[in-house]
């Protein structure tokens, strides 16, 4: 008998997006719809919009007070994005 290389699904699907060049854009894909889950729900509903340039999270805000409290937070919440996804995905937050 010879012994097989088994290998789970979920490796061969990272290995194959990281080859193809495709496993930054899903992680940041995670990160932004993560957002809402780390920010919460209060800053759910001021957020308008959220993206990822320059492995920088833009998150825009309807409300100036809640801008100046996330600003506080910056590195808080890289943190905790960073680590919802599993990697080092952004390294600055701008609040707009």
């Amino acid at each position: 008998m010879f012994k097989r290389d088994v290998q789970s699904v979920k490796d061969l699907i990272l290995r194959n997006l990281r080859e193809q060049g495709l496993e930054m854009p899903l992680l940041q894909k995670r990160l932004v719809e993560a957002w809402p889950e780390i920010g919460g729900p209060l800053v759910q509903r001021y957020t308008l919009n959220t993206y990822i340039y320059n492995q920088t999270l833009f998150v825009r805000l309807s409300s100036p007070a809640m801008r100046s409290e996330l600003s506080m937070q910056r590195q808080e919440l890289i943190t905790r994005l960073n680590q919802y996804v599993g990697s080092q995905v952004i390294t600055d937050i701008r609040f707009c």
